[in-house]
This record gives C-alpha cells, sequence and structure tokens, in this order.
C-alpha cells in the first residue's frame, strides 16, 4: 500500500521535494535501474494530466526528486488536484510508492 503524503504548491513557483520511497516493511527501495514517474490529476478520471519531472537522488536509501517548474504550476487553475509517485523495476514490475492530495494555491504576484 502506497504512503499518503499531501501537497502544497504555490501556483507560479517551482516546486520541488525529495521523497523516500520505501518497501511495505518500511525499508528503504534500493533503486538501481529504476525508473520514477509522477502526474497530478484533476480526478482518478481525468484525461489531463500535469507532470513531475522525476530523479533518483540517492539509489540506496530510496531517495527520489519530484521537480515541478513554475511554468506548469502558473498554469494550473488553484484549487484540489491528486497526484501519485510510481516507479518500475528494472524487470518491469510497478509498484505506487506515494500518493494524496494537492493543493495549488493561487499566485498573487504576476511580475
Amino acid at each position: 500500500m502506497a504512503q499518503v503524503s499531501n501537497l502544497y504548491i504555490d501556483a507560479g513557483s517551482t516546486y520541488s521535494a525529495i521523497v523516500n520511497v520505501r518497501n511495505s516493511d518500511g525499508t528503504p527501495i534500493n533503486l538501481t535501474n529504476y525508473t520514477i514517474a509522477a502526474q497530478i490529476r484533476k480526478s482518478y478520471g481525468s484525461v489531463n494530466a500535469y507532470n513531475f519531472t522525476c530523479s533518483v537522488y540517492d539509489m540506496q536509501s530510496g531517495k527520489v526528486r519530484i521537480l515541478l517548474p513554475a511554468a506548469t504550476s502558473s498554469s494550473m487553475k488553484p484549487g484540489r488536484y491528486l497526484y501519485d509517485i510510481e516507479v518500475t523495476s528494472p524487470i518491469g514490475e510497478k509498484l505506487r510508492v506515494i500518493e494524496g492530495i494537492v493543493l495549488i494555491t493561487p499566485e498573487i504576484t504576476k511580475i
């Protein structure tokens, strides 16, 4: 079962976070040769998605960096969204490791 972690993102800002990816027993997943993907959607059935840029930050300790560029966050309407992070093993097994709610807060300064 995926960990639940909610995100708060300011529209118009770059969002970056380092997240820990763990097995169901709480031990870090060794991410050697894994791929990572993460998306934000308005609802589970939404066709439109916003992609995080994902990279392995520390293979041995299961740390992943997710990044949402300012250009992407500024194009999103403020409100509640859903997201998840999936890892794919070298043999093609997919695992949803983190999921939650994303709250996009409105941008005030637009320079």
